[in-house]
């Protein structure tokens, strides 16, 4: 099979017009936390659809106790419990780590869908160190998901700074998608704390507990 072909069976479903929101991680493993952004990004943005995009290895991030993509995306699936979440495994198939890549592959071969980048707040406090991120911010808006306590470091970090006249306020954010671009917007109200780090074993092992019927 052709990488062309392959890259484009690793793209999940969508139609013209729909409003895509990207989530990208380790999952590793995956969890409820990712679920509960998933549906409320889906809620607060007036989403279509929730891709999650599963990286190889985030450069950022010690790949110690990293389990097998295929696994990750396994148990992706069973966690994401909802047909409106797809799993992709596009980074591997592209070749890539760098969401800058991911998007910019995404931006060349689709075309009349709306994505929309979604982010914890532990993201936005470290976006300046990732690859390209102004070109990321002015290729796809970004939501950023509060997670206390890691609001006030994150909208004091140099990106957000950098960024703060086009950030929306947040009752404008089902707007999103149909901004001019850079534009971004910063969501409270997520409850949950959940993070991956603290559902691995000190053998690497997970514990994962699905919630959801």
């Amino acid at each position: 099979m052709r990488e062309d072909s392959t890259a484009s069976h690793a793209i999940p479903f969508y139609t013209q017009g729909m409003r895509i929101g990207l989530l990208g991680g380790s999952f590793n493993p995956p969890h409820e936390a990712h679920r509960a952004i998933s549906l409320f990004a889906l809620k607060r943005l007036k989403l279509d659809r929730v891709w999650w995009l599963l990286t190889p290895g985030n450069p950022l991030k010690d790949h110690n106790g990293l389990h097998a993509l295929a696994e990750r995306a396994q148990a992706a699936r069973e966690v994401a419990g909802d047909p409106r979440i797809d799993v992709s495994c596009l980074e591997a198939v592209i070749g890539t780590r760098y969401t800058v890549d991911t998007i910019t592959h995404l931006r060349r071969r689709i075309s009349g869908v709306r994505f929309v980048w979604i982010m914890g707040a532990d993201n936005l406090a470290q976006f300046h160190r990732w690859k390209d991120w102004r070109r990321i911010a002015s290729e796809v808006p970004l939501a950023v998901i509060d997670r206390p306590p890691q609001s006030f470091r994150a909208l004091a970090a140099p990106a957000a700074q950098a960024l703060a006249r086009y950030r929306l306020p947040e009752n404008e954010a089902a707007s999103l998608p149909d901004q001019r671009l850079p534009a971004w917007v910063f969501l409270t109200g997520m409850k949950l704390s959940l993070s991956s780090t603290g559902l691995r074993n000190p053998d690497g092992s997970w514990r994962i507990n699905k919630q959801h019927p």
